[in-house]
């Protein structure tokens, strides 16, 4: 449900263990909103770096083994919902392990 007064999320995406390598994967479908916050979730036994970029070989998350990383982008800004503080939408998230899960998947929320 989109609402310009109010936040909402996106369907949630994910990705399993099995279609994670040394290579980036698109976590899900590009966003379809501005994102004013997202979750990252890795409830896999590896260690997982994720980007924003998959030409950016470095990466620009690192999440643990069974933890995740919370990102406010419009954190204490004065206007409530100032499009310049948000990724645009087609935003994509992509994954790669830094050490091989055997089980589980990795998650990606969006609040809009």
């Amino acid at each position: 449900m989109q609402n310009n007064c109010r936040a909402f999320f996106e369907s949630l995406r994910s990705l399993g263990f099995a279609g994670i390598s040394a290579a980036y994967a698109a976590v899900g479908a590009a966003t379809t909103h501005p994102v004013r916050a997202f979750c990252v979730t890795n409830n896999t036994q590896g260690h997982m770096i994720f980007s924003f970029d998959n030409g950016d070989a470095a990466g620009q998350m690192f999440v643990a083994a069974g933890s995740y990383k919370l990102y406010d982008v419009q954190a204490n800004q004065n206007a409530q919902f100032d499009d310049k503080y948000v990724f645009p939408v087609g935003s994509q998230m992509y994954v790669k392990q830094v050490t091989a899960p055997v089980s589980g998947n990795v998650y990606v929320e969006y609040l809009c």
